[in-house]
């Protein structure tokens, strides 16, 4: 398996393609992160924070005097209004301005990870069987099995790579801009029950982040390799699993009022919403999606196992 392993990921890595991802991935987030950083240092409201936020302390009151406020807007009002009051008070500066406005940025090329590693996978199998390669693999002392584990495992650390390459990036060039001063500065957030202001770690919450999201590219890069697998096919593979990405999210929006969508995958599938308290439907726990996930997850790759262990190959 160790061979196997070792051998997929040779492959990979020799190849121009890979390469040319990572580095275009490490261009866009020195330019967006370059573009936030011009953005802010031209802005002549980033003088003072202390202003800006007693500024907005004040727009939060003003909103809250409105007679025909929700219940929803005006929870949200007072929950900002005590965070500007606990800043102010304990001299904690917003992240604006920092480098960890640049860090949190960069946590939505995930989906650009997503992207990649969605291409490689969906070319895997299917590239094998097209080149006729695959007949090179079954002949060795291997059973298939493990060949098929070895191109998954192959894949997801791929993208574990990529997350690893955008964490370390996104830090550098964030620091180059706006210096590691503000290294240690907190996450602050509003119990939502007391009302009171917690503290805590940013690069806690940042790595929960990276996990979370993380969730969601191994899961899409399950679907392609599972399609890959079932019908030897990169194009379909790829074109399936990034018209999943893009029109999953907007399909789950429009089933949102019917109590079943909960179990669709693509309403469980990114996370993140769990870390502000805010998930798909009421009522939903972080528990439950992952079970969810868990279902298909076991589903996808059990598709491609029997696929590919009763798939004739000799011609």
């Amino acid at each position: 398996m160790g061979s196997l392993l070792l051998n997929e990921n040779m492959k990979l890595y020799r190849r121009i393609r890979t390469w040319i991802m990572i580095g275009i991935m490490i261009v866009i987030i020195g330019f967006v992160n370059f573009a936030a950083w011009n953005d802010y240092s031209n802005d002549p409201k980033s003088a003072t924070w202390q202003g800006q936020v007693a500024a907005e302390k004040q727009s939060r009151l003003q909103a809250l005097q409105k007679p025909d406020l929700s219940k929803e807007s005006q929870s949200y009002n007072e929950e900002m209004v005590a965070l500007y009051d606990y800043q102010l008070e304990h001299d904690i500066r917003p992240v604006d301005g920092t480098l960890w406005m640049g860090i949190n940025l960069s946590t939505n090329f995930v989906i650009l990870i997503t992207l990649f590693t969605v291409i490689v996978a969906g070319d895997s199998m299917a590239g094998e069987f097209s080149s006729g390669t695959i007949k090179l693999l079954l002949i060795r002392p291997h059973n298939r099995l493990k060949i098929l584990l070895s191109k998954y495992v192959s894949m997801i650390l791929f993208g574990i790579t990529l997350l690893i390459i955008l964490f370390i990036v996104s830090i550098l060039i964030n620091g180059m801009f706006y210096g590691f001063r503000h290294i240690d500065l907190p996450l602050l957030s509003v119990n939502a029950d007391d009302g009171n202001v917690l503290e805590r770690s940013m690069v806690a919450n940042l790595l929960q982040t990276y996990l979370l999201k993380g969730v969601a590219t191994i899961m899409f890069v399950t679907i392609a390799f599972m399609i890959s697998t079932a019908f030897r096919s990169s194009a379909m593979a790829i074109g399936f699993s990034l018209f999943a990405m893009f029109a999953g999210q907007i399909a789950t929006e429009f089933l949102r009022s019917y109590a079943w969508s909960k179990y669709i995958l693509f309403a469980n599938i990114d996370l993140t919403p769990y870390l502000s308290g805010h998930p798909y439907q009421e009522g939903m726990t972080l528990a439950f999606s992952v079970a969810v996930l868990c279902v298909y997850f076991i589903l996808f790759n059990l598709v491609s196992w029997i696929v590919f262990m009763k798939r004739d190959v000799a011609a």
